[in-house]
């Protein structure tokens, strides 16, 4: 709203201002110089007035006009400009702070995925090793097994042997000691007879005596080499028996054994379980493997689609910035040829 009591000459000293400033003194100048009061077509009349007064062609006060208001539009075109293309570079700011920080977030979770990649093929190649070792313990376990086992078979074999020949050595020491037995009882019975005979065949007792003495001898010395016969067969039988001992203390040596290998034979068992085990969780690691690869493919489009869009935003910059030079350029020459025009 116009202030009241604007004179002439408060519009001629404003006008004069600008001229000497080298600003054109549109009605919107003059305005502003005089503190934004005023009516508009007030200082427009006082402008035609003073332009009549200095000689000046009214018909020109239409071309001010019109360059006052191509000015104003230019000016606000500026300022739309300049507001838009302000925005747009915050935006843009903010959106390549933002993909920057993305793109910095994907490449750590890239590493991430990378070192955990690395860990999982180490902890695949130790199990792989693990299991390789596992293997090779197992293979000679199962070789140390059947080698104790034909071992175990062979002792057995021979314990059967001594038995038999225990058994028959006990048999040969019985039938000597039953021998020895019925001898004996054949000679008390014959002492006896040549007792009760001895009286009645006293002459003939003596030349059997004779004989018998003989006899005697051989029989003594058949009963001296059944002595010797029976302790050797004590001896050989205390032999088997320390044999038969031996064999039994080997026996036991080597049940402990056959329980050793059960006990090696379960912890094979064990080891098999594990292994199995083991290669769940190998199974399990490539699967991870597989999709940690597959989250590094999948960061690496994002990473390319996200270095693309900002591609793609920066030319729109640029061509924005192109468009807002290009309308630049065309304001200023449009200036310069009014201002030549007035001339």
């Amino acid at each position: 709203m116009g202030r009241s009591g604007l004179y002439k000459t408060d519009v001629k000293h404003a006008r004069e201002l600008l001229l000497a400033q080298g600003k054109h003194p549109s009605v919107d100048a003059v305005r502003i110089a005089l503190g934004n009061t005023g009516s508009k077509t007030t200082i427009h009349k006082y402008l035609r007035e003073l332009q009549e007064e200095e000689g000046v062609d009214p018909k020109s006060s239409i071309s001010e006009v019109l360059q006052d208001l191509v000015e104003r539009l230019a000016g606000q075109l500026q300022a739309e400009a300049n507001e838009k293309l302000e925005a747009a570079t915050a935006k843009h700011q903010e959106q390549v702070r933002g993909q920057a920080e993305l793109i910095a977030t994907l490449r750590a979770e890239v590493t991430a995925v990378n070192e955990r990649l690395a860990q999982a093929i180490h902890a695949l190649e130790q199990e792989q090793g693990a299991h390789a070792s596992t293997r090779e313990a197992f293979q000679d376990l199962t070789v140390k097994h059947r080698a104790a086992e034909q071992r175990i078979v062979g002792l057995e074999e021979r314990v059967y042997e001594n038995e038999q020949h225990r058994q028959s050595l006990e048999q040969k020491h019985e039938h000597a000691r039953q021998s020895l037995e019925h001898y004996r009882s054949s000679v008390k019975e014959q002492r006896e007879q040549d007792q009760r005979r001895h009286e009645q065949q006293v002459q003939q007792m003596q030349a059997e005596m004779r004989q018998l003495q003989q006899s005697m001898v051989v029989r003594q010395e058949e009963v001296t080499r059944l002595n010797q016969e029976g302790v050797r067969l004590v001896a050989d039988l205390s032999h088997t028996r320390k044999s038969l001992h031996d064999e039994q203390a080997n026996s036991r040596q080597l049940s402990q054994r056959l329980e050793a290998l059960q006990e090696a034979d379960q912890r094979a068992r064990v080891l098999e379980v594990q292994l199995a085990e083991k290669t769940v969780l190998s199974d399990r690691l490539t699967e991870q493997l597989a999709t940690a690869t597959a989250q590094a493919e999948a960061f690496s489009r994002q990473v390319r689609e996200l270095e693309l869009s900002l591609a793609t935003t920066q030319a729109r910059m640029e061509a924005q910035q192109a468009l807002n030079e290009e309308l630049r350029s065309y304001l200023k020459q449009q200036n310069r040829t009014e201002k030549d025009e007035g001339k």
